[in-house]
């Protein structure tokens, strides 16, 4: 992991020591009222910040810092507005735009950018989050590796019923590969990810949850619920892990994806920067998770944007940095050299339908694809902060076999019931 908070300027970077004071101070510097500060929170691209901004001061004269915490973001900047030190720019998640937004973002509705995208954030009725990236995800794949065991091309679209699917994989094992798939026991990759997915494919994933809270919705009799359940127990008994399913290492799990020793594995196109880092086969993409569901959900990937950028409205900031920041913004959508950060650099899918880059990742041309298409399912952008860790170590029970699915059910439900609503729209 990258230190708690990292300040990063075009001068050499701060000894060890000073970053341990930034961490336990919030980090500003006596200069901050004449820089461009921006908060990233997208950690496995600090370094790609990190030079971009040295760059994009050298290019605009403009001098940037960027910082990097490891604390959840609302805990983070709740920090810095209380020590009345905002960050000019802040990289959030989507649902901080819908919280936070109100008193803490600028107006962004006039920017020429807001028609050039599908993906802003709007509260109250007001542009307020800039869509870094598209991201989404699914079931990662090995074509190579498949290819190997079964002797025949690769198709995902002739694999998006669980029936199918489960035929492919005891083809797979019949060509050698004796456990096809991994499963990622983190948190987060099963409590935000895949278990969301159980509310994103819901007609009205809001009513759904209200359901789940009253108690008018049993989840254990739920369609998409046992849909889904249904392919991770597929993806559960042939993971090369099973036998000590919560103790795989994820860099692991994305070694075995990427050279071919396992075929499948849920994620996203954020795990490229992950996969990339070994001797990766060439084919490799990302396709919706097979269900036998009869509703076109077993089409589509889950995603949208990805990371949302607001600008600070208060009057700790001043108005020749909002309009740096406003500045930067227009030169991620518009300016040739923003618009080649976001896709080579950082390696991600534009939301911007003016930048024609293609992505320079193969997840990432998977998701062009079915963003393009429009074959993407929203993402569900108000789950409350505590629900990926609670349900996620929930999850980790059922992967290590430590409930079953009632028992697991039992207990996504009664998070529900005793859930704060506050945030659910």
């Amino acid at each position: 992991m990258k230190p708690s908070v990292k300040r990063i300027a075009t001068s050499a970077l701060a000894a060890l020591a000073a970053v341990g004071m930034l961490a336990s101070c919030g980090g500003g510097s006596a200069d901050d009222s004449n820089s461009l500060t921006i908060f990233n929170s997208k950690s496995e691209l600090q370094e790609e910040f990190e030079t971009m901004a040295e760059q994009y001061e050298e290019e605009t004269g403009v001098h940037v810092e960027v910082y990097l915490s490891n604390d959840t973001v609302a805990a983070h900047l709740s920090t810095r507005y209380a020590s009345h030190d905002p960050y000019v720019l802040s990289m959030v998640d989507a649902k901080d735009v819908y919280s936070l937004g109100a008193e803490h973002a600028v107006d962004l509705s006039d920017e020429d950018w807001v028609g050039d995208t599908d993906y802003a954030i709007s509260v109250d009725g007001k542009v307020m989050g800039f869509p870094f990236a598209v991201e989404a995800r699914g079931l990662m794949y090995n074509a190579d590796a498949i290819e190997a065991a079964t002797g025949e091309e690769f198709n995902p679209e002739d694999y998006q019923t669980l029936d199918a699917f489960e035929d492919l994989i005891d083809d797979i094992k019949a060509g050698g590969v004796e456990s096809p798939t991994g499963v990622l026991k983190e948190d987060w990759s099963l409590g935000a990810h895949y278990l969301a997915q159980v509310y994103e494919e819901q007609d009205d994933p809001t009513a759904f949850i209200e359901g789940l809270h009253d108690g008018s919705v049993t989840l254990a009799d739920d369609e998409k619920f046992n849909s889904l359940m249904d392919t991770f127990d597929v993806l559960k008994a042939n993971n090369y892990a099973k036998d000590s399913a919560v103790s795989a290492e994820k860099d692991v799990s994305y070694q075995k994806l990427a050279e071919g020793d396992i075929c499948f594995l849920f994620g996203g196109n954020w795990d490229w920067g992950s996969i990339n880092q070994y001797d990766y086969t060439e084919h490799i993409g990302i396709m919706p998770v097979p269900q036998n569901t009869d509703d076109g959900t077993n089409t589509k990937l889950v995603g949208g944007g990805s990371k949302y950028f607001f600008i600070d409205s208060s009057s700790d900031v001043t108005d020749e940095q909002r309009q740096m920041a406003k500045d930067f913004l227009n030169w991620l959508a518009n300016d040739p050299d923003g618009q080649s950060f976001v896709v080579n650099d950082c390696s991600l899918v534009s939301p911007f339908t003016s930048n024609t880059l293609e992505p320079t990742n193969p997840l990432g041309v998977s998701v062009k694809q079915y963003a393009d298409s429009g074959n993407l399912i929203e993402n569900y952008n108000y789950l409350p902060d505590d629900h990926y860790p609670t349900l996620g170590a929930e999850f980790q029970k059922y992967l290590a076999d430590q409930e079953d699915r009632d028992q697991f059910a039992e207990a996504v439900q009664s998070y529900w019931e005793n859930a704060d609503m506050s945030g659910i729209q």
